[in-house]
């Protein structure tokens, strides 16, 4: 398990991220369509997972505005953030915001969380996911990963995106 904290206080997660090197597993997450999204859906291209947990929040709105500058200038790449919030709520969130570079999916009928272990086990946050970013290269191969140690503070944005090049 992964230990984080919320404002400084302990949390832990169900497990620890996917390995650099391992291929992600698939997943079932939801679209705002309500259709369904698999890692097929993005077959070929580079990925960025802004995990977070949830869309309502000023961190986790801060990493899907940055992520969405970030991802209009890369090539063979796609951004997916993913959250448990419902994905009306985060089709209110993404229209509003004008963001477009990003797939922006929901967990809250699949495994993902705990599949990718991000699943937070303790805490007010319990069953939401914690704020970490995975990326892979083209053949899902993990190139990168931070589980972002204090879940109110933003991501390594420039890592991420240095870990594609």
């Amino acid at each position: 398990m992964s230990n984080i904290t919320l404002k400084g206080n302990a949390v832990n997660t169900i497990g620890t991220l996917p390995s650099v090197g391992t291929t992600v597993k698939d997943f079932a997450l939801v679209d705002s369509g309500l259709n369904v999204k698999t890692l097929q859906s993005f077959e070929g291209k580079k990925k960025v997972f802004n995990i977070f947990p949830s869309i309502d929040t000023p961190t986790c709105a801060s990493s899907a505005r940055k992520f969405n500058e970030e991802a209009s200038g890369l090539g063979n790449t796609v951004v997916i953030n993913v959250s448990k919030d419902l994905p009306f709520a985060l089709t209110r969130f993404c229209a509003a915001e004008g963001l477009n570079n990003v797939e922006t999916l929901s967990d809250f009928r699949s495994s993902f969380g705990d599949d990718y272990e991000v699943t937070i086990t303790d805490s007010p946050l319990k069953g939401l996911l914690s704020r970490a970013v995975i990326v892979t290269d083209e053949n899902n191969k993990v190139v990168y990963t931070e589980q972002v140690s204090e879940i109110a503070d933003e991501p390594n944005y420039s890592a991420a995106i240095e870990a594609l090049k």
